[in-house]
């Protein structure tokens, strides 16, 4: 597959997965089943699918997270709710969002018909090496096809993750320093990404010299030597995340770029995902 092709399909169906971190539903769905403050439900209803696991393994899996931040949510969230409540709360803040968010289209048979099409994208791919993808594939499909999309995008996008953490490594970067070389890029807010991250001024600053001494920046700016690295290891992600398309057919693949390009859309129209965000996530651009 053309892994530009791969790149918009990722653009097009993160926002409609993203949506369960900045819905203002998610608050009192968290605190109605025990957690406590707003990143204690965002590290346990992402990692709840994996069981209750120390912060050791939420911190490898998430990468860009300072690891004493997930260590104040982690694994104390587990002591005030069960992991299998939370995948259902988190599922709960899902239904309500979309449906406030996109309201009677989520009854579409668009939706019904790109929901079983997503899902044999999603489901049964290789999992080796792909730990948040496996634990997440692995959970019980919702039944409602609005809910159904949004767990294979949800897989999908645990897919590509794992991938991008493979890559980043790879290339030899730390937590820190992959945020510092995406603010470089201005696909994320530095100020914000260091806040959200967790990451001090100083371990900020120590990382910004390391891409100095390596070439990739000058001062705060891409070097072309950076702006190389940088795509190189985007373009691996795109490689790496293919292959649960290429199980889909032309026009399965046409009708699922469609459909999520408009529910996307909508949801950017309704100020629900903003830019730049936290995910790095740019504005989507199909191939021709």
């Amino acid at each position: 597959m053309d892994p530009r092709f791969v790149r918009y399909l990722w653009q097009v169906t993160e926002p409609y997965h993203a949506l369960v971190y900045f819905a203002p539903e998610k608050k009192e769905r968290f605190e109605a089943v025990g957690l406590k403050g707003g990143w204690m439900a965002y590290f346990a209803s992402r990692a709840a699918a994996m069981g209750p696991v120390g912060a050791e393994v939420v911190t490898a899996t998430f990468f860009n997270f300072h690891p004493a931040m997930v260590s104040r949510a982690i694994p104390d969230a587990w002591t005030f709710a069960a992991p299998e409540k939370i995948v259902v709360a988190r599922l709960e803040v899902v239904d309500a969002a979309l449906r406030r968010a996109l309201g009677d289209h989520i009854a579409t048979q668009e939706v019904a018909t790109v929901a079983d099409i997503a899902l044999r994208a999603a489901l049964g791919r290789e999992a080796a090496g792909r730990p948040l993808y496996a634990a997440h594939a692995a959970l019980e499909p919702p039944v409602e096809p609005h809910l159904r999309l949004w767990f294979a995008c949800t897989a999908l996008r645990e897919y590509r993750g794992d991938g991008h953490v493979a890559c980043l490594t790879e290339a030899g970067l730390d937590g820190c320093e992959a945020n510092v070389l995406s603010a470089a890029t201005g696909a994320v807010n530095g100020e914000v990404q260091k806040s959200f991250r967790g990451w001090s001024d100083d371990e900020w600053d120590a990382a910004t010299r390391r891409l100095q001494e390596r070439g990739w920046l000058e001062g705060a700016a891409l070097t072309s030597a950076g702006a190389d690295a940088k795509a190189a290891i985007e373009g691996a992600t795109d490689r790496l995340a293919a292959s649960p398309y290429e199980v889909l057919s032309e026009p399965d693949l046409d009708r699922l770029a469609t459909v999520m390009a408009g529910l996307s859309a909508a949801l950017i129209d309704a100020g629900e995902i903003t830019y730049p965000n936290p995910m790095g996530l740019t504005a989507p651009e199909r191939p021709v």
